[in-house]
């Protein structure tokens, strides 16, 4: 006969019982799953950077007292000046370019977009090297420049080859360049704007600059700032190409030295290597501060700075320390 529904189960029924007593659930770890290839892919990757800092350490042909000795030289100081000022003033008109280029691609006029976007396919598709050599050889083709009406008597003219200096037309050559880039990284934040912020200022009846000074351009640097930053890091790179043009910037002054100096080439690269890691370095931590700033109000919570993260990190660590001595 079946057991009717609900029947209690015998003894015999029962399932076996253990003889050992269970860990209390406080007691009990939960093992995590195991990861071989992790942790393989971690060994291989130490080895190979220990490899390396040890042959940069040990290799006497890097020369790293020589190393010492040029890296706060006046001469490479004075190279590395040149470099800062170049890239400061072809960063700020390269800007000041891009948003008057990004402004006319999405003018209304035909002729404005036409205009931006022939300039922006042209700077981007002519190397910079190129662009750098025309301009250093412009006074061959125009020795005077004048102002005036088209086929008609000009107003005033001066002698081009007075004005373009050096300095001049590397500043002139990197702007140039580096505003058809950065016409792009501008467009590109203006169109990420949510729709409803332009129909919102336009239904409250705010001029069409207000609306771009106060309420586009602010949240359209959230997603300029990364993208620009970008931009300046390979500018300050480009720098280098100055050299062509008769500029003693930080690489001109390295390639100068070894030239004079043949058994420092090494030392030298090396220290135009490691002043180029500390300036990208420093606009890469400006960069983070940025992006904090124009995050408040679009994220719950600010990311954590790098000081805040190892706070984190030390924290957890004294905890998780505390949890494996205490089972």
């Amino acid at each position: 006969m079946t057991e009717p529904p609900g029947a209690a189960l015998s003894v015999t029924d029962a399932p076996p019982r253990s003889d050992t007593p269970s860990k209390p659930l406080a007691a009990q770890r939960v093992l995590p799953l195991r990861r071989p290839g992790r942790w393989i892919a971690t060994a291989v990757v130490l080895v190979l950077a220990a490899q390396f800092v040890h042959g940069l350490a040990t290799n006497p042909f890097y020369q790293w007292d020589r190393f010492g000795y040029w890296f706060l030289r006046p001469t490479v100081l004075d190279g590395l000046l040149i470099t800062l000022e170049v890239a400061a003033w072809s960063a700020v008109l390269g800007l000041l370019g891009g948003i008057l280029l990004a402004l006319a691609r999405l003018s209304k006029s035909p002729v404005l977009r036409a205009v931006s976007w022939t300039y922006v396919w042209a700077l981007r598709s002519i190397p910079l090297i190129v662009v750098l050599l025309f301009l250093y050889n412009f006074s061959a083709l125009y020795k005077t420049l004048s102002v005036g009406v088209p086929f008609g008597p000009a107003f005033f003219s001066f002698d081009e080859s007075r004005l373009a200096t050096d300095m001049v037309i590397a500043v002139i050559g990197l702007s140039l360049n580096e505003a058809a880039y950065a016409a792009e990284v501008v467009r590109g934040g203006i169109l990420s704007v949510d729709q409803g912020q332009h129909e919102a200022a336009s239904a409250l009846g705010l001029p069409k600059g207000y609306q771009f000074r106060k309420i586009v351009f602010p949240q359209a640097l959230r997603s300029i700032t990364p993208n620009y930053v970008n931009q300046l890091i390979g500018l300050i790179k480009s720098t280098s190409l100055v050299f062509y043009v008769s500029l003693l910037d930080l690489f001109g002054t390295v390639q100068s030295m070894g030239a004079t100096y043949p058994g420092d080439i090494v030392p030298l690269l090396l220290v135009a290597t490691v002043w180029y890691l500390i300036l990208t370095s420093a606009v890469s931590v400006v960069q983070f501060y940025v992006e904090r700033h124009y995050a408040r109000g679009a994220t719950r919570s600010l990311p954590p700075t790098p000081l805040q993260k190892l706070r984190a990190s030390l924290t957890e660590l004294r905890a998780r320390i505390r949890r494996e001595t205490a089972i």
